[in-house]
């Protein structure tokens, strides 16, 4: 497969991103004040996939940044990261209210939005944060054989190899406003993100 140039890929995102603004594929569309596009590096070879976005993104139309952007950035920092560098994206793309979980339609809607975004990006490894994300991507790259019988915890910060693709499953930043005392070692398993970059 041939790689998509820079040019090309900004592009591919531009057109994927003004139909994931039109989408009304599930009923997220109702209650939503914008449908969050990935924004970042298009050609880095690290992909972030967050859950969906929170109140504070759905109101200004940004990526991380309410409590949780706020943890992912000390983390990209402490890693020594620059956020300009990677490319974050959401699993789904509108707010669920009340921070509800996801449903199962509402995933699907979005799937093909992520699909597209992977295969424009071509990461090196994709980085799902927290448990629905990595179901998720371990699910389209075929590899629930490899996780079956385990819990998130037992794949967090492990990197997993299919189809020349590398995921490395981490928890969501969101996590650490719950359980600060995962700081340190989060931190450490980001650190091991800079080989890629």
């Amino acid at each position: 497969m041939n790689r998509l140039s820079l040019s090309e890929k900004q592009e591919s995102i531009d057109v994927l991103n003004y139909q994931i603004r039109a989408c009304n594929n599930c009923g997220l569309h109702a209650t939503r004040l914008h449908a969050l596009t990935g924004e970042g590096n298009v050609d880095s070879p690290v992909l972030f996939v967050a859950l969906s976005p929170g109140e504070k993104e759905n109101a200004e139309n940004k990526m991380f940044i309410g409590p949780s952007g706020q943890v992912f950035n000390k983390l990209l920092h402490a890693a020594g990261i620059q956020r300009e560098s990677v490319f974050m994206t959401n699993l789904v793309k509108c707010m669920l209210p009340k921070n509800r979980k996801p449903k199962m339609d509402e995933i699907d809607a979005c799937s093909p939005f992520l699909e597209e975004e992977i295969s424009i990006i071509s990461p090196e490894i994709i980085v799902p944060l927290g448990a629905y994300a990595t179901n998720a991507i371990l699910a389209k790259f075929n590899m629930h054989s490899a996780s079956d019988g385990m819990n998130f915890s037992s794949l967090n910060g492990k990197i997993l190899a299919s189809n020349n693709k590398k995921i490395y499953p981490l928890p969501h930043p969101a996590a650490l406003l719950y359980n600060p005392g995962f700081e340190l070692n989060t931190i450490e398993k980001y650190k091991r993100l800079k080989t890629f970059l």
